[in-house]
């Protein structure tokens, strides 16, 4: 099995309950294809570095998996056709780093400002 990272940018105006239909969609088409989900993250709405589609802002959505080449086939092939996704991104990594938070607010940081 190979580890990847995958993530997802939805288009600003989806609402939070797309959103929801959204991972299930993608959780299930992994699991479907003899993938495994180790952990997932919504990253939440952020500003893009540049226009994509002329939208600003994009929500995200991060899974950490297990699988094989097919599954991230399959993944890929389903993001190309759906029209609420903006952009989509797969890296193969050595390990999963399962400790940090990356785009967590912490408490400290918040009061200090």
């Amino acid at each position: 099995m190979n580890y990847y990272e995958h993530t997802l940018i939805a288009r600003p105006d989806v609402s939070p309950s797309q959103i929801k239909q959204i991972e299930e969609k993608y959780k299930k088409i992994i699991e479907g294809n003899e993938g495994n989900i180790v952990k997932f993250e919504t990253w939440g709405l952020m500003h893009l570095s540049y226009l994509i589609k002329k939208n600003k802002k994009g929500n995200y959505l991060h899974f950490k998996i297990e699988g094989k080449g097919k599954t991230i086939k399959e993944l890929e092939k389903n993001e190309k056709l759906d029209k609420n996704l903006l952009r989509y991104l797969t890296v193969k990594v050595k390990e999963h780093d399962l400790e940090t938070d990356y785009f967590k607010k912490n408490d400290e940081t918040e009061k200090s400002k």
